[in-house]
Formats: C-alpha cells, sequence, structure tokens
C-alpha cells in the first residue's frame, strides 16, 4: 500500500501517524512545508514544500503525480486539508485536529473553506464526537465521519519506580508539571497564578512549565513580577524520547487549555504514566478525568480552584497514587496508540 500524508512535520502526533505505517511496511510519502526533525524510517519518504501557498500546490500535485499514492491523507482542515482538496488525486482523507473545526468553524471568512475541503474529502476522521457533530452542522453527512483517537503507545508510556534517569531527578520537592504551549489557548498564565497561592501555604512546591510559544517572554516576565523565579522553571525543549521520564518525574500534571478537542495528547500520555491529572472543563476532558477517580477538572481560567485542586493533591499522597492507578487502566482499556492505529489501518484498507 502506497500512501501520502500531508501534514505539519513538527508535530509528534504526525509522526507517530506516519512512522506507524511505514514501520508494518507501507510506503509512505510525507510532505510538509516545515523541516523533518524527526528520525527517518525505513519506507517513509518526507518533501519539504516551498512557500508561500502556491508554491507549496504546485510542489504537492508534481509530487503526488509522480509518485502515485493510493490514498492522500490531509491532517488539519486548513492549509493541508486545502493542499489536499486540490492535490488532484482521490480518496483524500481528512483529520480534524480540533481548533481547525471548533474556532475555523466559527470564522466569517473560514468557514465557507472548511466547508468546501471538507466537502471534497470522501471520508473524515477526528477524536472527538463534539467535534463530529460540529462538523455535521457544516453539512457533512454524519456516515462520512469516524472516531479515531491519536493514541498513547503504551510501550513507551508507563509508570517507573526507578529514577535512574537524570531527568527524573528533577526535584526532590513536590513537582506540578505543564506541557502545554505558550501560546494563548492554553492559558499557562492560569497555572502560574494558581502557583502563587499554592505556594503561600506549601513554599517548596515546584512547577515545571515544558511549554514552548510565543507567549514565553511574558509568562517569565509575570513570573518575576511575581517574585517565583525560585519555585518556576522553564525547561526548555524537551525532546519526544525523554517526555516519559519527564511524566514520572512529576507528581501531578496540569492542564490549563481554554480548548481541546478530545484529551490532549500531553494529558492522556502523563495518564499512562500513572500522572494524576487536573485539566480544564473543555472538549471531552470529562469523559476521561472523574473528580475525586482518576484527577479533577477545573473551569477555564479559573486559577483560584486549580490551586486549591492542587493543594488537595499535594495533601493526599494516597489519593495520588490510586489516580495514577486509575489512570495507567484508563488509557490502557481506552485509548490505546495501537488499536487506534490498527483501526485506521482497516479504513485504509477499505477505501
Amino acid at each position: 500500500m502506497k500512501i501520502c500524508f500531508l501534514s505539519t512535520s513538527n508535530s509528534i502526533h504526525s509522526y507517530k501517524w506516519v512512522s506507524y505505517f511505514a514501520n508494518i511496511g507501507w510506503e509512505v510519502i510525507w510532505l510538509s512545508t516545515s523541516e523533518n526533525k524527526f528520525q527517518s524510517v525505513k519506507g517513509l519518504t518526507f518533501y519539504k514544500l516551498r512557500t508561500p501557498f502556491v508554491l507549496s500546490l504546485l510542489d504537492a500535485r508534481r509530487i503526488i503525480k509522480a509518485t502515485d499514492p493510493l490514498i492522500v491523507h490531509a491532517h488539519y482542515v486548513g492549509k493541508y486539508g486545502l493542499l489536499g482538496s486540490l492535490s488532484g488525486l482521490k480518496p483524500l482523507i481528512i483529520t480534524a485536529w480540533g481548533s481547525d473545526i471548533i474556532f475555523g468553524g466559527k470564522h466569517f471568512f473560514k468557514r465557507p473553506l472548511i466547508k468546501y475541503i471538507l466537502h471534497k474529502s470522501k471520508l473524515i476522521t477526528c477524536d472527538a464526537n463534539h467535534m463530529k457533530n460540529a462538523m455535521i452542522k457544516l453539512g457533512v453527512n454524519a456516515e462520512k465521519i469516524k472516531i479515531i483517537l491519536f493514541g498513547v503507545d503504551t510501550k513507551k508510556f508507563f509508570p517507573k519506580k526507578n529514577k535512574s534517569n537524570e531527568l527524573q531527578k528533577l526535584t526532590n520537592n513536590f513537582l506540578v508539571l505543564s506541557v502545554r504551549n505558550f501560546e494563548p489557548v492554553y492559558n499557562v498564565k492560569s497555572l502560574i497564578f494558581a502557583a502563587n497561592l499554592v505556594l503561600s501555604k506549601y513554599p517548596d512546591t515546584e512547577f515545571l512549565l515544558a511549554g514552548k510559544g510565543s507567549l514565553k517572554p511574558q509568562l517569565q516576565a509575570l513570573v518575576k513580577k511575581l517574585k517565583l523565579q525560585k519555585n518556576i522553571r522553564f525547561s526548555g525543549h524537551i525532546s519526544s524520547e525523554n517526555m516519559p521520564e519527564l511524566y514520572n518525574s512529576a507528581d501531578i500534571c496540569v492542564s490549563t487549555s481554554l480548548s481541546d478537542a478530545g484529551i490532549a495528547g500531553s494529558t492522556a500520555e502523563a495518564m499512562a504514566c500513572g500522572v494524576p491529572v487536573i485539566a480544564t472543563e473543555t472538549g471531552e476532558n470529562n469523559l476521561w478525568i472523574e473528580n475525586d477517580i482518576n484527577g479533577f477538572l477545573v473551569p477555564p481560567d479559573n486559577f483560584e480552584k486549580l490551586a486549591e485542586r492542587i493543594i488537595t493533591l499535594i495533601e493526599s499522597p494516597a489519593n495520588r497514587k490510586q489516580f495514577g492507578i486509575n489512570n495507567v487502566a484508563k488509557i490502557h482499556n481506552n485509548n490505546s496508540y495501537q488499536t487506534e492505529m490498527t483501526k485506521m489501518r482497516v479504513i485504509y484498507e477499505k477505501i
């Protein structure tokens, strides 16, 4: 089977998807406008498309014509979805990632383009029912939409008892971890304000912000203004290979996002590593996180409630342990990367 993917090459989600099919012996062509920073995989051929969009389209059409894949699969109903819809090859599969539908579908100018891209596709996947419903409201036939999760590689993300890696020896104090990026939608400033409240009661608590993004200077300035530099650290880039050790170093993992589609990949990975989680009440987080069972949900942008829940977990080591056990079971049973990619393989073969 030969398949062509159109997607960003700076996201681990894209890499996990394309590398899976290369690893099972398929011939995979990967087209992206960004540089590929991931390791090469046998059977995977990467092409960097030129920019701006007109040049990207010319490159995509030329490469797709020359390589002649059986299927084109575009990730994100935006630039890559449009490239796929104009590529000249059918069938086209589109995967919606979240904000492309949640926000773009409501945008006056973007909405017609999104409807066009969805209409051109033979099949659409997404990872949440509320996204499916949003696309149905845009006129998409429900039978055309399949729920496929990005999934967690539980062979890579699992609890580790011994902290032998230097990355795991980050601190002997209680460690709160956030791996959401420094962009407005992820609202990391809310965690900084919550940290200020937590530290007034538990001054030895440490917070590690392992994201990246345009708001980093502003967030660093806020930490300095609140005089929290001793307790809040910015880790810089953490490679995907080191992420399991990072999760295993944490006592809890926090997501302050103002919007999620299905459960965020980082939250699911933390759960697979046996870490209690606190997340905002957005998207379908309520289907994955139950209060007092495997973590807590808090209202978006409510740092007082977030601080309260962090303090609850600091004071409840027995609950943290049980929440972690429950999280591992939840991910193994419902969000396995291998299971979800097997579902996708069946869909490709039927098409």
